[in-house]
C-alpha cells in the first residue's frame, strides 16, 4: 500500500494539470529505507510529448547524487497519461527499475466515467505489474 500526505497528492495532480496535454513526470523521495514519501521533486519531461515521458538524463543524474547525499530513496516515480487509463504501458514496464519504488499513474484523460483524474499507484518488479491501494492521509 502506497501512504501519502495530501499535500503530496495534490502536488502530483497539480504537476500532471499543468504539464497535460504533455505527460508529467517526477519523483517523490522519502528517506533510505522508510518507504516514506517526502519530498516533492518535479522533473522536466525531456520528451516533451503527450505519449512518451522521458527523464533528462543531466537531471537524472543530478537527481540520484542528491538523492545520495541526503540519504534518501525514491519511494514514488510518477507520471501521467494524456489519453488513456492510469495504468503502466509496455513501454513504462521496460523502464521500470526501482523495485521498492510506488509508480504513480495520474490520468488527465476521462476514460472510465468517474472524472478527469485518475490517481493510481502500482509495484513493478521484473516485468509484473501489480496494483496497489493508495491511502491519503493529512500527515504521518
Amino acid at each position: 500500500m502506497l501512504t501519502i500526505t495530501q499535500v503530496l497528492y495534490d502536488q502530483i495532480v497539480a504537476h500532471a494539470r499543468k504539464d497535460h496535454p504533455d505527460e508529467a513526470c517526477g519523483v517523490v523521495a522519502g528517506p533510505a529505507g522508510a518507504d516514506r514519501p517526502e519530498r516533492f521533486i518535479p522533473m522536466l519531461n525531456a520528451a516533451m510529448s503527450p505519449t512518451f515521458y522521458e527523464f533528462d538524463s543531466g537531471d537524472l543524474l543530478k537527481l540520484y547524487r542528491e538523492l545520495d547525499d541526503r540519504d534518501e530513496d525514491p519511494v514514488v516515480i510518477y507520471h501521467s497519461h494524456t489519453a488513456t487509463e492510469a495504468y503502466p504501458s509496455r513501454t513504462d514496464i521496460s523502464y521500470a527499475n526501482e523495485p521498492g519504488a510506488h509508480y504513480v499513474l495520474v490520468s488527465t484523460a476521462d476514460t472510465d466515467g468517474l472524472g478527469e483524474f485518475q490517481f493510481r499507484s502500482f509495484r513493478i518488479v521484473d516485468g509484473e505489474v501489480s496494483e496497489e491501494e493508495v491511502r491519503v492521509v493529512d500527515s504521518y
